[in-house]
């Protein structure tokens, strides 16, 4: 059973973009600038793959241990891609529930999930220009030139849909896109309603 979203004071940022547009990089930026934060949570995928894959900060299952948690409700919003299955853990939808900002690296193809399970969505669109993204993606060494030729003729930068969306443009300096995605979480930040006196 999909989650319900229900009105709330946070917000889920979801981060997307393609392959090489420096998505990680960006997020793992934000977790350290607001790691002194509580108010903003930096989400950790579950994925159907081993957890020392490299890239992102993971947590790796196999298909039946996934299944078995989707199927207990402990996902807020899961979707497949190139052959694996990804996960938000529910947990993301308490913490926006509770008046957090919640950041996770998502897809575009699962945009429509996202903004069932949460009220308040803002996506991140991370882009570069597609000579940027050939030369990261050569860099990687896991694919061929032609092989990555052909993925970004392929590939769209857009988001498509009812969605309200912040881009990113990282082809250059890494410093200044770090500033640009900062700036928009401290924003999101200052938006928060401010806690009641106590009592």
């Amino acid at each position: 059973m999909e989650p319900q979203p229900r009105a709330s004071a946070g917000c889920m940022v979801v981060v997307v973009g393609p392959s090489g547009a420096g998505k990680d990089t960006l997020m793992a930026a934000a977790a350290e600038r607001f790691a002194g934060d509580p108010r903003l949570h930096v989400v950790r995928r579950v994925i159907t793959r081993p957890s020392d894959a490299g890239g992102e900060d993971f947590e790796g299952v196999d298909v039946t241990e996934f299944e078995r948690r989707r199927a207990s409700g402990d996902f807020a919003v899961h979707w497949q891609a190139h052959g694996l299955h990804y996960a938000i853990p529910r947990n993301a939808c308490e913490r926006v529930e509770a008046g957090q900002i919640v950041v996770a690296n998502g897809s575009r193809s699962a945009l429509k999930h996202f903004q069932k399970a949460f009220s308040h969505l803002v996506v991140l669109n991370i882009v570069a220009s597609k000579a940027v993204l050939a030369e990261r993606l050569f860099a990687r060494g896991r694919e061929s030139l032609d092989d990555i030729e052909q993925r970004l003729q392929r590939g769209d930068l857009g988001v498509k849909g009812d969605f309200e969306v912040v881009t990113i443009d990282n082809s250059g300096p890494l410093d200044r896109s770090v500033a640009d995605m900062t700036a928009l979480l401290g924003d999101l930040l200052a938006r928060l309603p401010k806690p009641g006196p106590m009592a």
